[in-house]
Parts: C-alpha cells; sequence; structure tokens
C-alpha cells in the first residue's frame, strides 16, 4: 500500500529528530513540543509543513505520535 504525502512528511520529520506530538482535543489538533529537536527537523517542519493549508498540516499531525502515547 502506498503511504499519503502526509504520512511521507510525518515520517521524514520524526526521522530528522522531530520531537513534536500531537494534542487531539475535541476535534482540535495542535502540537505540543518538550525537547529540542536538531536542526533539520525544525527546518523540515517550517518549510514543509508549517506552509500547508490547516487540512493538510492537520493530516500530518495526526500520524505524529500522541502526547497520550508518551
Amino acid at each position: 500500500m502506498d503511504k499519503t504525502a502526509a504520512a511521507l512528511l510525518a515520517e521524514e520529520y520524526m526521522r530528522l529528530g522531530g520531537h513534536r506530538r500531537a494534542k487531539i482535543d475535541d476535534n482540535i489538533v495542535t502540537t505540543r513540543i518538550w525537547e529540542h529537536e536538531t536542526p533539520e527537523a525544525e527546518a523540515f517542519w517550517n518549510e514543509k509543513i508549517e506552509p500547508l493549508d490547516e487540512r493538510h498540516r492537520r493530516e500530518v499531525v495526526t500520524l505524529l505520535p500522541s502526547i497520550n502515547e508518551v
């Protein structure tokens, strides 16, 4: 099965050392970060994920580990 574009973005972000975690509460999707991420992961987020429209960014965020899983 092929991965979606959102899945590929989330996977690459995590591979680069990203530490953001999904926070989903009452259908409000945000991220939390408690640890410093690598410069590569931060740059990837800022260049590839942050500019996405809300719907696509939300899709990527929902594929990150949840704060409830940590």
